[in-house]
């Protein structure tokens, strides 16, 4: 998996597929005028905010977490994962932990989101340590595959580069 992850018609599907995702939400959101919950944490805040969302946007907002959402962590960790492992042979293994790890507590999360949107608030508690957790990896996997984009840069441009 780490040799499909690498490749460059893989990095460039997942660089595509995150691009048209990440558009999708803010199509969605601005056309139906909410924010999504994927990044409050605090139990008080997220009852808050849903109190102010009307059946129709947290209908939405079920809608596009249970399909873009569901797609979206697979592109972006696939991506931030095939960076480190395309551009830091020796360590990819380990830097790419992050970007393949935020995968399934993105999807975790999301299904937590479900339920809250949907009038279930008894995972509430998890959705406090899901949102944190994905967001403290996502800002690792992001700042490995910024920092491997940036050796890629590096190897290219460089005058001693093989």
């Amino acid at each position: 998996m780490a040799a499909l992850l690498a490749r460059k018609k893989t990095l460039w599907f997942n660089f595509w597929a995150t691009l048209v995702l990440s558009l999708g939400f803010i199509l969605v959101m601005s056309h139906w005028d909410f924010q999504v919950i994927d990044e409050i944490s605090d139990p008080d805040n997220i009852r808050e905010h849903l109190a102010r969302m009307s059946e129709t946007q947290k209908r939405v907002h079920v809608w596009t977490t249970g399909t873009l959402d569901v797609l979206y962590p697979f592109a972006y960790g696939g991506l931030f994962a095939g960076l480190a492992l395309r551009f830091f042979p020796r360590f990819g293994p380990y830097l790419a932990l992050p970007g393949l790890l935020v995968i399934p507590v993105d999807l975790a999360e999301g299904l937590v989101q479900i339920f809250l949107l949907t009038g279930n608030e008894n995972l509430i508690t998890l959705k406090e340590y899901l949102t944190p957790l994905k967001l403290v990896l996502f800002f690792i996997a992001l700042a490995i595959a910024l920092l491997a984009l940036g050796r890629a840069i590096y190897r290219r441009f460089s005058p001693t580069s093989p």
